[in-house]
């Protein structure tokens, strides 16, 4: 059966009703809340590190290419991921992948040494978001035993082994080949009989582990939220690292709206609002949201300068 729609829609409107009605709810504490000046100094050290971030999260996708046996042109691979970055924000969440699927292909300059057919574009696109999910369940178990919520973590890292692995990847390509099809995108390039061949080396050990540093990297500028608000006596770090794991997966991976806009703050209050007061957390929440959109204008908007920009001639 169908849902009229379509589950991203209703997953949206759930999850933006959701953080209305608690902004609704709390609208008179919020309005009494302000930043003293080390509050904003945190906020701005926070833009900083969500931009440190994404350059990781760029070398890191190119960690991941080079394990699955391409060789990234490392400059104009992390350019390109952070001018397409800013793409995830629009309508139907695919507008990212595409642009980097097209350069892989080298539709769009050299970022690879040798182009990519369309299905192995797909497969090189997918993983990162795939390792990106695991990291971050992987620091579950900071947070303690949590119901039993802790066991996500080795889960999800078994299923990195390539007997899992191997299946999942292709059957993400075929899902998001068909779901291109259907929107005409890349539609003279995908030949429905062709399937990737995905090849893997064995487990991801080193493009793990460059996503673990991205995630803690992404948990640095929310840290500094929870600072700018005097947060870090309500939980332990440990628990906050719990917390935002669950929610940054969850803004990830749930089919809502781009660039997981309204599912991280709404699955944050569920999991945190036990132990942190509604108010300031709602406030921490959006406060999140500002500076890591903040830093996906900024990071992008200098990408597209410097790709711009002439090469100077070398001096003699």
């Amino acid at each position: 059966m169908t849902i009229p729609g379509g589950a991203r829609l209703w997953i949206t409107l759930a999850s933006a009703g959701f953080l209305l009605a608690a902004l609704a709810g709390n609208l008179r504490q919020l309005l009494q809340l302000s930043l003293d000046p080390q509050g904003w100094c945190w906020l701005v050290l926070g833009v900083g590190l969500s931009l440190v971030s994404l350059l990781a999260n760029g070398l890191a996708w190119g960690v991941g290419l080079g394990w699955l046996g391409h060789q990234p042109r490392w400059v104009a691979l992390v350019q390109l991921f952070l001018r397409s970055n800013l793409r995830k924000y629009l309508p139907g969440g695919i507008w990212h992948l595409l642009a980097r699927v097209r350069s892989l292909r080298g539709d769009g300059g050299g970022v690879l040494a040798q182009p990519l057919h369309t299905p192995q574009a797909l497969v090189a696109v997918l993983l990162d978001p795939l390792l990106m999910a695991v990291a971050a369940l992987a620091l579950l178990p900071l947070g303690g035993w949590q119901s039993g919520l802790a066991l996500l973590a080795p889960l999800a890292l078994l299923l990195l082994l390539p007997r899992w692995l191997q299946p999942l990847l292709l059957r993400l390509e075929r899902q998001r080949a068909r779901q291109l099809a259907a929107q005409g995108l890349l539609l003279e390039e995908l030949d429905p009989e062709a399937d990737a061949t995905v090849l893997l080396p064995g487990y991801p050990w080193l493009p793990l582990l460059a996503e673990l540093g991205f995630v803690l990297l992404r948990f640095a500028g929310f840290a500094c939220c929870v600072q700018a608000f005097d947060l870090a006596y309500a939980l332990p770090w440990g628990g906050w690292v719990a917390g935002f794991a669950v929610a940054w997966t969850a803004g990830l991976v749930v089919p809502g709206a781009p660039g997981g806009l309204g599912v991280f703050e709404a699955v944050l209050l569920l999991r945190l609002a036990y132990a942190v007061p509604e108010a300031p957390l709602l406030a921490l929440a959006v406060s999140y949201r500002l500076i890591t959109s903040l830093a996906d204008l900024i990071a992008a908007a200098t990408a597209r300068a410097d790709a711009r920009q002439p090469l100077l001639p070398s001096e003699s």
